[in-house]
């Protein structure tokens, strides 16, 4: 959807690798914010869902061939993006995650006003020399970004650690807490088997089956929990590279990809994402705002998406199977803790996550770099299409 020449409206392009998970979710998000909000989109990326999610928002979609990691395709990427830059011109060029983040500003280069957002570090994601050349880039790269946005102070702390010193601004993840919201668990739990008690405990998963998540650590944690929460059933929901090295012997169900992850919290007693690292996990904020506990790990991110009085009950140290089946095992055996704290999480995310702070909050970033032309995003509409993690 391309605007006439003259159109005095900023054009913002995002550009984002990879298209699934929370990084999709936040990019269609703010699209949709901002095409309400009156500004012209253009979003660069593979062709995928969320491609085709964007350009029914009315977004201009425009095919940026690349992969999920750096690689020798980098320079044919880079040459791709300078190329589509010219061609839209756009006013603010918004690159997320490290791959996009990399490739634009390689692209850019500073020229025009830049918003980086790194959605969890690279080089948490890797170890020994590439570790250490991923450090390297970020803190020679934060020199083109105008603004490098984090989704949790501690996110920006691990920046700093690092000696990454750029322009700051933290800006919490948030979600459609009118779309993720209490209801009845419906079919989804129905549909799992008549196997065993229909009433017992549920533990969901949601996320991509990778590394960063964790899903290892929860089904070593897993027959401890068994043990003592007979009848008590775990699912995955989510698929990705890992997913066969995943599977074992505990009787675990792996949904795969799902259109639709709401169901699916409506559905458990408890969520579980035992990540490794985050900038600030979407799935809590999601299972939350649906009135459901949470157990997640403490990495960056996760404190400051609770509420303090879920912070006891619900945060383990990353890679500890142990203390992960002791939080999750409390927690299936006591049901009217799980309520509380259900009321509680849902009652925080209204209060402090909400998608449209965080649309308004990057409204003011775009605002401080091309002046006070940008309108307040407006609320959202309900949609039900989702990217999976």
């Amino acid at each position: 959807m391309h605007q006439p020449a003259t159109d005095p409206r900023p054009r913002v392009l995002h550009l984002t690798q990879p298209v699934e998970g929370g990084v999709a979710r936040v990019v269609a998000d703010l699209t949709r914010a901002q095409l309400a909000a009156g500004l012209r989109v253009t979003v660069a990326c593979p062709d995928s869902g969320l491609s085709e999610i964007l350009r029914r928002l009315g977004a201009d979609v425009r095919h940026w061939h690349a992969t999920r990691a750096p690689g020798p395709s980098l320079a044919g990427e880079v040459r791709r993006l300078v190329r589509l830059v010219d061609d839209v011109r756009p006013a603010l060029v918004h690159a997320h995650s490290a791959k996009a983040g990399l490739a634009g500003r390689l692209a850019v280069r500073g020229r025009i006003p830049t918003v980086f957002q790194p959605h969890a570090w690279s080089f948490e994601a890797v170890g020994g020399p590439t570790a250490a050349l991923a450090v390297r880039w970020e803190r020679f790269g934060a020199r083109w970004a105008h603004r490098t946005v984090c989704v949790s102070e501690a996110e920006r702390r691990t920046g700093l650690r690092a000696g990454v010193h750029a322009r700051w601004a933290v800006v919490p993840n948030g979600i459609d807490a009118e779309r993720f919201r209490p209801a009845a668990a419906g079919p989804v739990r129905a549909s799992l088997g008549t196997d065993g008690d229909p009433g017992a405990p549920l533990v969901v998963c949601v996320g991509r089956l990778c590394r960063q998540k964790g899903q290892d650590v929860l089904l070593a944690a897993w027959p401890s929990v068994a043990r003592r929460v007979p009848g008590a059933r775990l699912v995955l929901v989510g698929d990705g590279p890992d997913r066969e090295r995943l599977r074992g012997p505990e009787p675990v169900l792996f949904a795969g990809a799902v259109a639709d992850p709401v169901p699916w919290y409506q559905a458990a007693d408890l969520v579980v994402l035992p990540s490794r690292w985050e900038g600030m996990a979407l799935a809590p904020l999601e299972a939350m705002a649906c009135g459901r506990p949470v157990v997640t790990t403490d990495v960056d991110g996760a404190r400051e998406s609770l509420p303090p009085a879920l912070v006891p009950h619900c945060l383990v140290p990353p890679e500890d199977p142990p203390a992960l089946a002791d939080a999750v095992t409390a927690l299936l055996l006591d049901p009217l803790l799980r309520e509380s704290l259900g009321h509680q999480g849902r009652r925080h995310v209204l209060a402090t996550h909400d998608v449209r702070h965080a649309a308004e909050a990057t409204a003011d970033v775009y605002r401080a770099l091309l002046g006070t032309g940008i309108a307040a995003p407006a609320a959202p509409t309900e949609y039900r299409e989702s990217i999976h993690s």
